[in-house]
């Protein structure tokens, strides 16, 4: 048995449900499974794979029929420029948020001493990403999930910027201590009803995901929270709903912030506002 009987079996089991990813997903799975890049995979399909390798194989090919996240299968995830580890006690880190990054480098200059302050770090991989490009800003981090910050701290360790970051376990509510130039947050803003039918919500955690009955209710209480704890004229950069932009423009303004701009997605859906406190 070669690498390509392999991966051909790994496309046929994967093709019905996977229409339109299932080639990549089987070629990662397999360069997964017997841990080679993709490209020697390619070029080396005639090469025999072992039954233990092959049935290796084949689990992960099983899960991913299932829609389990490609990400949960392999522990890992790319993002901004970086790979991180995770599982499904946080959320898969999405291309979408890499504009809260962008929007963070276009705010510091390289050489500046920012203090920085993520609400609901996840997997870390937001605030590490900023971190790992400003060498002179500091972070703090929050999560009310224990098992989350778990990740945080693993993904601050392994890309060194754990020296420059604390993570807490706290809610938005109770987190009182500090003055910072800029707060991040990609909070849970997805409507209650509305889960149901997203396909990840088997898999990814809920509380991560759930914004409520209006889905504004967390983003609500990181916009109260940032008005308390920014320094003025800091910056506040969150991610919303695509149906969000104009009642978290009230929110924002009802708390004395002035809208800098809203940056759409890859798929032109409004995903990420930049605000200002100014008093």
């Amino acid at each position: 048995m070669n690498l390509f009987y392999a991966l051909n079996e790994g496309y046929n089991i994967l093709k019905p449900n996977q229409k339109n990813s299932y080639k990549i997903d089987a070629e990662l799975l397999l360069c997964e499974s017997l841990n080679i890049s993709r490209e020697k995979l390619i070029l080396n399909l005639d090469q025999k794979i072992s039954i233990l390798s092959f049935n290796n194989f084949l689990s992960k090919i099983k899960r991913r029929k299932e829609n389990e996240p490609i990400a949960y299968i392999t522990k890992k995830k790319e993002f901004w420029k970086n790979e991180f580890y995770v599982n499904k006690d946080v959320l898969v880190p999405r291309p979408e948020t890499e504009h809260l990054v962008e929007e963070s480098l276009n705010i510091i200059l390289k050489n500046q001493k920012k203090r920085l302050l993520e609400i609901g770090i996840g997997s870390g991989c937001l605030i590490t990403s900023v971190l790992k490009e400003r060498k002179y800003c500091s972070a703090i981090g929050i999560d009310c999930c224990s098992r989350a910050l778990k990740i945080a701290k693993y993904n601050a360790k392994l890309h060194h910027i754990n020296n420059r970051i604390k993570i807490l376990k706290t809610d938005v509510d109770n987190f009182n201590s500090g003055k910072y130039d800029l707060i991040l947050s990609n909070p849970p803003y997805i409507e209650k009803h509305q889960l149901k039918y997203l396909g990840v919500s088997d898999y990814e955690p809920l509380k991560a995901l759930d914004g409520g009955i209006d889905g504004i209710e967390i983003l609500a209480k990181v916009i109260l929270k940032a008005s308390q704890l920014l320094k003025i004229n800091g910056k506040l950069i969150i991610e919303i709903g695509s149906n969000q932009k104009y009642k978290v423009y009230k929110i924002l303004k009802k708390y004395n912030f002035y809208i800098n701009k809203t940056i759409k997605d890859f798929s032109k859906y409004d995903r990420c506002i930049v605000s200002t406190k100014i008093s």
